[in-house]
């Protein structure tokens, strides 16, 4: 892995955890949307592009749109009041995902691009989706004819659970300006 993914992972963990433990709500909303950000990077030094795309756009987005607009609409509690401590829990949790962490994926994670990855490793399916997409779906771009022909069902039921929470957010924020 390069330095650059080293100080993504770093600056990943840092932002959860801070956003776990920040009891003022506006900077939790802020430093998750850095997360989110940052995910969207992560992804993208991945080979993820679509997935950097919606990660993003929804959580780095629309996301954190919500969330501020959220706050802006209902009583904020003041900090004055809000002791800043560190939750046993919290570090708890913290921990067990570093050991997790530690002890299962990372020694497990091909680098990216390993031919010996699992994903390679299944010539037929793999061969299948690039010999065969243009011809079945008439899109040039592999990933594309997999996401919107083999997958359209299911992006579709993606769009329509995201648009239904985000008319649901707005039904509710109405409520709280006119209540």
């Amino acid at each position: 892995m390069s330095a650059f993914a080293y100080v993504l992972a770093v600056f990943l963990l840092a932002a959860a955890v801070a956003t776990a433990l920040f009891r003022d709500v506006l900077s939790a909303i802020i430093v998750f949307g850095a997360y989110s950000l940052g995910m969207a990077i992560l992804y993208t030094f991945l080979l993820a592009p679509d997935v950097a795309m919606t990660e993003a756009a929804i959580g780095a987005g629309v996301t954190t749109i919500l969330l501020l607009l959220t706050i802006a609409r209902t009583t904020r509690p003041s900090t004055d009041r809000l002791v800043e401590r560190i939750d046993v829990p919290a570090v708890v949790v913290v921990g067990a995902f570093v050991v997790l962490l530690s002890a299962t994926v990372l020694p497990e994670m091909y680098p990216v691009g390993d031919p010996s990855a699992p994903v390679w490793s299944n010539p037929d399916v793999t061969q299948h989706y690039i010999e065969n997409a243009y011809d079945e779906t008439g899109v040039h771009n592999a990933v594309t004819a997999v996401l919107a022909a083999y997958r359209g069902f299911d992006t579709f039921g993606e769009a329509v659970v995201v648009f239904a929470a985000g008319i649901s957010t707005l039904l509710v924020l109405k409520r709280e300006v006119f209540a």
